[in-house]
């Protein structure tokens, strides 16, 4: 499996599934499964039980998963992939649109 491109705070586009053109900010990475979660991106409906956390359970909105091949990088309000470079002995990703360094 490739490596992910994407990180945990990156601003992100949805560019396939019924949230096409959404945009938000990934709260998490699964590496495993290959999915993110964006903020207001795939919203589900659960039902959930009186708890000690919740005391009077009912219906939550939450995100859902997303494929990460379905979300790219969104670098100075466009949409680009993202690529590799060596920037002294330090690996830091590289806007592919403009060649920008994205990791300060």
């Amino acid at each position: 499996m490739s490596t992910i491109k994407i990180k945990k705070g990156d601003m992100v586009k949805v560019i396939a599934g019924k949230d096409k053109d959404k945009e938000g900010k990934v709260i998490s990475v699964n590496q495993k499964d290959g999915t993110v979660l964006v903020e207001g991106v795939n919203m589900l409906t659960k039902h959930t039980k009186p708890s000690m956390a919740n005391q009077n359970g009912g219906i939550i909105h939450q995100e859902g998963p997303v494929h990460i091949s379905n979300v790219m990088y969104i670098h100075n309000g466009k949409a680009t992939r993202i690529g590799f470079k060596m920037d002294g002995d330090k690996k830091v990703r590289v806007a592919k649109s403009t060649g920008e360094v994205i990791d300060k």
